[in-house]
């Protein structure tokens, strides 16, 4: 059993609106980031998930909007003050949100190239932002996919300097997560860029879990002393850190299973040899597999115990108890109530989680979710 977190004042109390739906669903055929294929319907629970055992940690009970009007809001993460920076993937913008649900657009990242599944994609605050007031961000340029790093003072977003390039990028599978470790790190999921033998080449960025210092260097103690961390990748999306500092991530499969990794340095995670459990000698077998129909996954959050999975074509949250190393028994929760689920955040007190949508032009979300 994990501790609750100490509460702080960062989130306003929360009210339960809704009650969860749980599901399940078969395999589809379709690019699981953009195919536009009919979700299962939800409504009784199967007979598995009737004789699951209740999770004894924090669960979801409750979801709210707390802010509309967005374009593919994709990359995110916590300033100090509690509020948080988005990205959305298509106008290239930064964009302020606070907890009651003020919005302000704080400008665009430059030399961002969209097309299909690339643009403005991952975003990272700095450890120290108070000080050096620096955030990361993971975008598709007009010859590749990128880390870069800005400034915001408050008032100007500027000082754009690339400090990684030569990421291949494609219309499909461009990864794009970033986040920061327990250990200071940067750390960025990479996809193979439609070309599947990347992910297996050791010496290649893409279909890799990279680890970077913020100067874009290979960090210490990396195990090949370059910036990849593990391999054998299809198209990571989710990294989160559980209370004991394993690295869990989430990746979108191709026709048959999704996956929950977690992730050991110099792991090869068998992609494209193997897609799910496949048992082989060399390959780390994921922790966690769902059907593509049910998941699709992106984001990934942890709080108090618990992995949040964030769904695109399965349209729900995915709640994953931890067990030490192991999973518990996912259920799943809001399932097409507020459609293709990107990114999912852990508030910083640990009581609720902000979940993003997905769903095109204008029409996203940005909704707040109670934990008990």
């Amino acid at each position: 059993m994990h501790a609750r977190r100490a509460r702080t004042t960062v989130t306003a109390a929360l009210a339960v609106l809704t009650t969860l739906t749980l599901t399940t669903g078969g395999a589809c055929a379709t690019e699981n980031d953009t195919g536009s294929g009919t979700p299962p319907t939800g409504g009784t629970p199967t007979a598995s998930e009737e004789a699951a055992p209740p999770a004894a940690l924090t669960q979801p009970a409750g979801i709210e909007e707390l802010s509309a009007g967005w374009s593919m809001p994709w990359g995110a993460d916590w300033l100090p003050d509690g509020s948080v920076l988005y990205t959305e993937r298509d106008t290239h913008r930064i964009v302020h949100l606070t907890p009651d649900g003020t919005r302000t657009v704080l400008g665009t990242v430059p030399d961002v190239v969209h097309g299909g599944e690339g643009g403005l994609l991952g975003l990272a605050i700095s450890p120290g932002f108070a000080e050096d007031r620096t955030l990361y961000v993971f975008h598709t340029a007009a010859n590749d996919n990128r880390i870069a790093r800005l400034t915001w003072d408050g008032d100007t977003l500027g000082g754009y300097e690339p400090i990684l390039t030569g990421i291949a990028k494609a219309a499909i599978h461009n990864g794009g997560r970033l986040a920061f470790g327990p250990d200071g790190h940067l750390y960025a999921t990479t996809g193979d860029a439609a070309d599947p033998p990347l992910a297996q080449d050791r010496d290649a960025l893409e279909g890799k879990i990279l680890r970077i210092t913020t100067a874009g260097e290979p960090a210490p103690g990396n195990p090949f002393g370059t910036p990849v961390y593990s391999l054998g990748h299809r198209n990571p999306q989710g990294l989160a850190w559980d209370d004991e500092g394993r690295l869990w991530s989430s990746e979108l499969g191709q026709d048959t299973w999704d996956e929950l990794n977690l992730i050991e340095p110099g792991n090869n995670y068998g992609w494209p040899q193997c897609e799910g459990v496949c048992g082989e000698p060399g390959f780390t077998d994921p922790k966690e597999t769902w059907s593509t129909a049910t998941a699709s996954p992106s984001g990934l959050a942890y709080a108090d115990g618990s992995l949040y999975m964030a769904a695109l074509r399965g349209q729900r949250l995915w709640h994953i108890p931890l067990e030490g190393a192991d999973t518990g028994t996912p259920q799943a929760y809001y399932q097409g109530e507020i459609g293709r689920q990107r990114t999912v955040l852990a508030t910083p007190d640990g009581t609720a989680l902000w979940v993003s949508t997905s769903n095109g032009a204008g029409s996203d979300t940005v909704h707040r979710v109670t934990l008990q």
